[in-house]
């Protein structure tokens, strides 16, 4: 019986493993988690992998050594073709894939750069753009304008003790 298991946030399918598929369990960890599955096609449908029972041993290290985390990799049967279903789950640390940042993003895999990453990053840490101090800059730097504004704002949003202010 073919289940159709069509991509989606938390589905990919892979009809043969490759290593760079990596990436994808990496976009998984860093996003809600999700399930990989070798021996599907696009569609969803059922097409067998030929060294299933290989793959059982080589996923799991090569996840091991090269993200630094652990997945659930079983051997699934279905229309009588043995298919690999890699379940990772979300992890509350950013995970790299050598060096690298990608996160699972509807049915795609995105490489976050720049602003994203930096938002990424500070989010999986908890931290917010202004818990974060600017390298070399002064109090004296500031407006007294934009300090004001600050403290407004910071009252408004009860982002710090009013005592302070």
């Amino acid at each position: 019986m073919s289940f159709n298991l069509k991509e989606s946030q938390h589905i990919e399918n892979k009809q043969v493993w490759r290593d760079e598929y990596l990436k994808w369990l990496c976009g998984f960890a860093n996003a809600d988690g999700g399930v990989l599955t070798i021996g599907r096609n696009d569609r969803g449908i059922a097409v067998g992998v030929p060294d299933a029972r290989k793959l059982m041993e080589d996923i799991p290290n090569k996840v091991r050594d090269v993200l630094g985390i652990m997945v659930a990799v079983n051997l699934r049967v279905e229309d009588k073709k043995d298919l690999i279903e890699i379940r990772v789950d979300a992890y509350p640390s950013p995970i790299n894939y050598k060096g690298q940042y990608f996160l699972r993003s509807g049915s795609t895999n995105q490489s976050l750069k720049g602003a994203a990453l930096d938002r990424f990053l500070m989010r999986k840490q908890g931290l917010t753009w202004d818990g974060v101090p600017v390298p070399y800059v002064k109090v004296e730097d500031l407006s007294q304008v934009a300090i004001d504004t600050f403290k407004k704002l910071a009252k408004r949003g009860q982002r710090l003790d009013v005592a302070l202010l």
